[in-house]
């Protein structure tokens, strides 16, 4: 990975990086025969949520403002959708518009990393509240599904408290690049029965703990993250094969092509929300120069993940979502940077209950303020899980206790909705 940093001062005062040709498109790869393809479209809904951490630029990518005071050097290109454009650092994703949709008009109202990223994956500006992926593990996931529900693939990461008041189970799983977890093998020292009958003892002996007395949600998130060591065990097979190097061409060799590999790999084979971070848009300086390498990286990749997901009849039933915590300013700094703005910026989504090629809300000329349907996370929240088929208004399901899935104040957007 090319820029696999965060916001730190270091990240305020990098030189130039030399300008890189972007990439044409490629052919997609048939994944699955006919027969498989219309058993994946009955499958289980899934997410994929594709994580621009840093604070992608809306100026280069979703909300093109040629021309304008604040617009910068690149041009905005037509898609495959009349009448939508986006920046030519897209020219990819520009051909595959019409799977796609973009949301222009976010005002989140605030330009704190963390508190961008918890608007947009809790749906509540402030609170303890389950992340989108904790909520659908939740409630799409199956009983017997063959993976976690909540896998977040990322070269660094967060560790946070993604399922607050859900079960452990519902907890991300983090796996720092394409690589197995570690301590996922049984030490030759103990054999599959030895290994059963140690699992039936640890079992046995917190079903009795609980029974004098114990503290039930301490032994149950013991017992569910044991069950979740245990899925990733059995499907070790997932991390260890290489990739072909028929997707390594597609996809590339860097970290991110490789992530979006395994993205494609759990997704195919049973997990319910897959998470891929690509790391380094927090570009306080030089962000023409950064936008056009980071996008030039994430774009492939995600194509043909896109591609990947289309052909194989999976996309009806996946919601797709590329954002990032927060916009950058319009304004540019001395140093050619864009700063942290969450008050008007864009995401795209595609895929399961969403309209394709629709365009909802604007900015104003230079693209400073929400001219039309402004949004916020908690808006998007209602849409993603409504888009799942799940009621957001509805309350979480939890004994004694009435918990909206949703924010009561806001509803989705329904413009979006297929």
């Amino acid at each position: 990975m090319k820029r696999n940093v965060g916001c730190h001062a270091v990240d305020h005062v990098l030189g130039r990086r030399q300008f890189l040709a972007v990439s044409g498109s490629a052919g997609v790869a048939s994944l699955v025969s006919p027969a498989q393809a219309e058993k994946l479209k009955q499958q289980h809904k899934r997410v994929l949520q594709v994580y621009l951490q840093g604070g992608v630029s809306q100026l280069e990518s979703w909300d093109p403002k040629p021309g304008t005071k604040y617009g910068g050097p690149f041009r905005a290109i037509a898609t495959s959708v009349p009448g939508i454009q986006v920046s030519e650092l897209l020219p990819m994703i520009a051909q595959r518009m019409h799977l796609l949709s973009i949301v222009r008009s976010i005002n989140l109202k605030t330009n704190s990393h963390q508190d961008g990223r918890l608007f947009m994956e809790m749906g509540r500006r402030a609170g303890s509240w389950p992340y989108v992926g904790s909520v659908v593990s939740k409630y799409l996931a199956p009983e017997d599904a063959p993976l976690p529900g909540y896998i977040h693939i990322t070269t660094r990461g967060l560790t946070d408290n993604t399922n607050a008041f859900l079960g452990a189970k519902h907890a991300q799983i983090r796996l720092q690049g394409a690589k197995a977890p570690e301590n996922l093998t049984r030490s030759d020292k103990l054999t599959v029965d030895a290994a059963r009958r140690r699992n039936d003892l640890r079992k046995r002996l917190n079903e009795r703990f609980s029974g004098r007395g114990g503290q039930p949600a301490f032994t149950d998130a013991y017992n569910e993250s044991f069950e979740m060591a245990e899925k990733l065990m059995a499907r070790k097979g997932l991390f260890e094969d290489e990739p072909s190097g028929k997707d390594t061409a597609r996809y590339g060799k860097h970290d991110f092509g490789r992530n979006c590999i395994l993205a494609r790999t759990l997704l195919e084979h049973g997990a319910t929300c897959v998470k891929v971070t690509h790391h380094g848009y927090d570009t306080h300086a030089e962000n023409f120069n950064f936008h056009l390498e980071q996008l030039e990286e994430f774009e492939r990749p995600f194509c043909m993940l896109l591609d990947d997901l289309h052909e194989s009849g999976m996309l009806d039933s996946t919601l797709v979502m590329i954002y990032s915590e927060f916009g950058r300013t319009p304004k540019i700094n001395q140093r050619y940077g864009r700063d942290h703005w969450g008050t008007a910026w864009s995401i795209a989504l595609g895929g399961c209950g969403i309209k394709p090629g629709a365009v909802v809300g604007s900015t104003n000329a230079e693209g400073t303020a929400v001219a039309d349907r402004q949004v916020n996370g908690g808006h998007l929240f209602h849409t993603y899980f409504q888009a799942l088929g799940l009621d957001p208004s509805s309350s979480h399901d939890i004994p004694g206790k009435t918990i909206p899935i949703g924010d009561p104040s806001v509803e989705s957007i329904k413009e979006l909705l297929a």
